[in-house]
């Protein structure tokens, strides 16, 4: 099952869900305030499949970082530009630190797209290693536990506040909350601020471009209004996601989501009867 500690958020890109929930259980546990301006929230994932099938969960990114710390596979992971899949078997735990978009940059004053082709190590930014962050972390100790340890670890490398930084962030939420902005050109209008510097905020910043950023939240959106059967009209959501072209709605879902949007509706399980496609 799903459940959140202080803060109350959506699935944040988690494809059919309410699937996902019966096979394991996540919380999301907001940082100490001094991290607040850098991290989004922790994340933790436990799993207990021992016997039964292994489930695989679809993922549609966030433009964020995250440090992922999983049993051999821990690292800070830059944000990808299309969906993902995590294959949850047997008996397990992750535990995740979501930053703000734009609020690992502070943390490295390394371009984040570099981390979207090749991940990077703790010890680089954290002075500890990869094992120890595992040996504390993916325990059965309490949450708060882990939160406090997390809490510490990155308040003792608090970075100075960055304006630039803190524009990324407002950019991206702007984007997430305005579905009038589907170009570069309608965000680069309403920022007034130029295409190329756009960019290269975003490269510095990000990690992805602001056009795959924009597809990123409208094409997750969709996909989980779908999932939780609240809209039955799929020519309806495209305009309501400030989609006034069904082939471009279409052409972005797929180069997501993987499918088109009459295909993903085919593969959800225990769909509602009234759902009517429109493509």
């Amino acid at each position: 099952m799903e459940s959140s500690t202080h803060i109350s958020i959506p699935s944040m890109g988690l494809l059919q869900l309410n699937e996902g929930n019966k096979r394991y259980e996540l919380t999301r546990h907001a940082p100490a305030e001094a991290l607040s301006p850098f991290v989004k929230h922790y994340w933790m994932v436990s799993w207990d499949l021992t016997g039964l099938e292994s489930y695989p969960q679809h993922v549609v990114p966030n433009p964020c970082v995250n440090l992922v710390v999983e049993r051999g596979n821990t690292f800070f992971f830059g944000p990808s530009g299309r969906k993902f899949s995590y294959l949850i078997r047997g008996r397990g735990q992750v535990f995740g630190v979501k930053f703000r978009p734009g609020g690992f940059y502070p943390f490295v004053r390394l371009p984040i797209s570099s981390l979207c082709e090749q991940p990077l190590e703790v010890s680089l930014v954290l002075n500890v290693s990869a094992a120890s962050l595992e040996e504390q972390l993916l325990t059965d100790g309490s949450h708060v536990d882990k939160i406090s340890y997390m809490d510490q670890l990155l308040c003792a490398h608090l970075p100075a506040e960055d304006t630039q930084a803190r524009l990324v962030h407002d950019i991206v939420q702007q984007i997430e909350l305005n579905r009038e902005l589907l170009r570069v050109d309608d965000l680069s209008s309403f920022w007034n601020i130029h295409t190329r510097k756009l960019q290269r905020l975003f490269n510095q910043y990000v990690g992805i471009g602001p056009k795959t950023a924009i597809k990123l939240y409208r094409l997750q959106n969709a996909a989980e209004l779908i999932d939780r059967g609240l809209h039955c009209d799929l020519v309806k959501l495209s305009q309501e996601l400030g989609y006034h072209d069904q082939p471009h709605f279409i052409k972005d879902f797929k180069s997501i989501i993987g499918s088109t949007p009459e295909e993903y509706i085919h593969s959800r399980k225990n769909l509602p009867p009234n759902i009517r496609t429109g493509v």
